[in-house]
């Protein structure tokens, strides 16, 4: 039987601040806020943190001359009420002065999020807006289950995003603001099954 994933689970309502997160203490979750409201990430599925390594490593390959590239668990303060934790980010080396010990402090250029059943419509609508509303120039969008990538950018002095590009599993991945980028959906998002049959 298969164990249904948990959602992320609220802590305190409202008003939750970076310094109040900060004071939390180390008990091994993850946690975001968001507008305020502090929530609980639940630990992500195997196939998500494989799909995720694959993900980071063919972009170090390509990108890593130019842009810093973390994966979760790795804190985004994006303002005094709202930190995320994406599943890979990419900030390009001429803006390294907003990655500080303990935290990204700032917009990064690229975000990605693995999306599964239970954090699709909170990718595709809450993530969305928030990355949007404080400057994340791209975001991407990764569904290992269909093998596809939705591509949003910011629109021109506005913020929200506009969709750029949707890659279906025998397209190549591009980016006009990512230009070191490149790869075929499926080579990505696919885990190739061993000899014994197990994934």
């Amino acid at each position: 039987m298969t164990k249904k994933k948990p959602q992320p689970v609220r802590i305190k309502e409202n008003n939750w601040t970076i310094d109040e997160y900060y004071r939390l203490p180390e008990d091994g979750n993850q946690y975001e806020i968001i507008n305020g409201v502090l929530e609980m990430k639940p630990s992500p599925s195997t196939t998500h943190q494989r799909i995720s390594h694959k993900l980071e490593r063919t972009l170090t390959d390509s990108c890593e001359s130019e842009y810093i590239i973390f994966d979760a668990p790795i804190d985004v303060v994006l303002s005094e009420k709202e930190t995320r934790q994406p599943d890979i980010l990419l900030i390009h080396r001429s803006r390294e002065h907003i990655i500080e010990e303990h935290a990204i402090v700032g917009p990064p250029d690229l975000v990605i999020e693995i999306i599964s059943p239970s954090t699709a419509k909170q990718d595709r609508t809450e993530k969305l807006e928030s990355y949007a509303s404080f400057g994340v120039a791209e975001y991407w969008i990764a569904d290992h289950a269909n093998l596809t990538i939705e591509q949003y950018g910011l629109r021109k002095e506005e913020s929200r995003y506009q969709l750029l590009n949707f890659f279906a599993q025998d397209d190549t991945v591009f980016s006009e603001r990512i230009a070191c980028a490149s790869f075929v959906v499926k080579d990505v998002l696919t885990i190739k099954k061993s000899r014994g049959g197990s994934s």
